[in-house]
């Protein structure tokens, strides 16, 4: 399967163009719906977390407190140093499995953190959707109804806009130009990939 990783700081709109990927009949693949997926009520993982930071981490339902862990790792690397190495390798593992799974002629990773946790090499190609940081700001605020200030936080705890651009096989703007100037730039890139797919399977 050709696989092309899609990454993003966030607010670029990684979730918007993935969704027109998804309309051109791209199978999508998104690692933060995994995420979630792997610490639903019965799984291993969140018999683990319980296990090693308390039962009071989870809601009255039985479902992980998002919100209580996240506050208990942003203060505390060694937590977070621990629950990455169990989380990581369960995403990634489920990350491989859909790819190879999928049907459509190559297949879209949807990534946020591929620089970060240095998972490009899951991908043929990495397509960064690019906006400025003012544009991210802005855009974080207004969906998540967060304050500028953390808005500003979660951006310094991402990689950088450079850091991105440097991982880059291509670059969607998805700031300047209108709605259809966008769809035209993703339909370009989706017969780019098309290609690239069919080149693949004719060398195997």
């Amino acid at each position: 399967m050709y696989v092309v990783a899609i990454t993003g700081g966030i607010g670029s709109g990684k979730t918007t163009v993935a969704n027109r990927f998804a309309a051109l009949g791209i199978d999508v693949v998104d690692a933060d719906i995994i995420a979630r997926e792997v610490v639903e009520p019965g799984t291993p993982a969140l018999a683990a977390i319980a296990a090693h930071f308390g039962q009071d981490l989870l809601s009255p339902d039985g479902r992980l407190d998002r919100r209580r862990l996240r506050e208990l790792i942003f203060s505390n690397p060694a937590a977070k140093s621990w629950l990455n190495a169990l989380l990581h390798p369960l995403i990634r593992s489920e990350m491989q499995r859909q790819c190879a799974a999928a049907s459509s002629p190559y297949c879209l990773l949807v990534v946020p953190l591929l620089v970060e946790n240095r998972l490009t090499g899951l991908a043929n190609r990495v397509l960064v959707i690019d906006v400025d940081e003012a544009t991210q700001i802005e855009r974080t605020c207004r969906r998540d109804g967060v304050s500028r200030e953390q808005a500003q936080a979660i951006l310094a705890s991402q990689a950088s806009r450079a850091e991105r651009l440097a991982m880059a096989d291509d670059v969607l703007d998805n700031q300047s130009g209108t709605s259809e100037t966008i769809t035209a730039r993703i339909l370009a890139l989706h017969q780019t990939y098309l290609a690239f797919a069919s080149q693949q399977a004719s060398q195997q």
